[in-house]
């Protein structure tokens, strides 16, 4: 009987992998055919208006028409911001191939609504290379990731970004400037203490986790390091799993100076002697400030170790209008050099 159940166990095991990946398959192609009808339609659209070029005045009441009909004919599916996004589906991926099926409509939905096709490029590879769901997409294009990481690229790495998305190949790559905490919600006037700041990051761990990038897993919380007859603690521990170390991160609730910097160094060579393993490579530094003054970062940080960062968070939403204004000095300037 011990036999039989152990085969029974084993056939329905079979039978729920088996059905679990033909839903998947399913899934995938309902979604390829969705794309493909949606681009089609879309396709159809622009080439009935003047074989293809835009007419906006004519276009809006063809639109509004269509809506219309097609939903008196179909039912739900056709109203007139849906249409309208077909057809920039087809103007904006005019081959159709080059859209990976990794993306729901859902995600080529958010991604048709930026103009900037450098900014769309890299939300779309970066969508597709951390697996978003469109939430998630949402909230990287509303805390602007793209220009916070374009920002510390001369042009050519910005071109990168955009047809790459943002590859993980060294302590760098982490990076972003500022750090967007505005879930963490803390109201004005900002009045908290660095254990009050840890606790509303624990709690809202995934948030960061995502703010943080690909790759990271949760180690610890005031991780002890011991050192002579001291305890020290580091705020957040994480290890990354693309990277292969340890990433150490110390908040301040205001402006990072020398001392925060020396012992950030202290931190990492403890945890390269005494944390690390066979194949982890040098742990990443992290003090994670409101406020750091330039001149004294670059001095403190002089000779000392080169994965120790100093970088800057912020409690609300960035400006988009200042931080397009950069970008586009950054480009303009490697234009005239050019």
């Amino acid at each position: 009987m011990e036999l039989t159940n152990k085969q029974y166990d084993h056939l329905v095991e079979q039978i729920s992998v088996t059905y679990e990946a033909g839903l998947r398959k399913v899934a995938v192609v309902a979604n390829q055919t969705m794309l493909a009808t949606y681009w089609q339609i879309g396709q159809y659209i622009v080439e009935f208006e003047q074989e293809g070029r835009e007419k906006a005045t004519y276009g809006t009441a063809l639109l509004k028409r269509l809506s219309a009909d097609l939903t008196l004919r179909h039912g739900r599916g056709f109203s007139h911001t849906n249409i309208n996004y077909m057809r920039l589906f087809y103007l904006r991926y005019p081959i159709l191939e080059t859209v990976s099926p990794k993306l729901s409509w859902g995600l080529i939905f958010e991604l048709l609504k930026i103009d900037d096709p450098l900014e769309r490029g890299f939300y779309e590879k970066q969508a597709v290379r951390e697996n978003w769901h469109v939430r998630e997409l949402k909230r990287q294009k509303k805390s602007m990731l793209f220009h916070r990481l374009a920002l510390s690229r001369d042009k050519e790495g910005i071109l990168e970004l955009s047809q790459r998305g943002q590859s993980l190949e060294k302590p760098e790559d982490l990076l972003r400037e500022p750090y967007v905490l505005d879930f963490l919600k803390i109201p004005e006037p900002y009045h908290f203490s660095e254990s009050e700041l840890e606790e509303r990051i624990i709690v809202q761990l995934r948030q960061f986790l995502l703010e943080l990038g690909k790759g990271f897993a949760f180690v610890g919380q005031q991780y002890r390091v011991p050192l002579g007859n001291r305890d020290y603690r580091v705020d957040l521990v994480f290890y990354h799993r693309i990277l292969k170390c340890f990433v150490l991160i110390d908040l301040k609730k205001g402006e990072a100076d020398y001392a925060d910097v020396g012992q950030m160094n202290m931190y990492l060579g403890y945890f390269e002697e005494e944390e690390n393993t066979e194949g982890d490579n040098p742990p990443i530094g992290i003090v994670l400030a409101r406020e750091k003054d330039e001149m004294v970062v670059r001095y403190a940080m002089k000779n000392l170790n080169s994965n120790l960062f100093v970088t800057k968070y912020q409690l609300y939403l960035p400006n988009r209008e200042e931080l397009q204004k950069k970008l586009e000095e950054i480009l303009g300037q490697e234009e005239e050099e050019e």
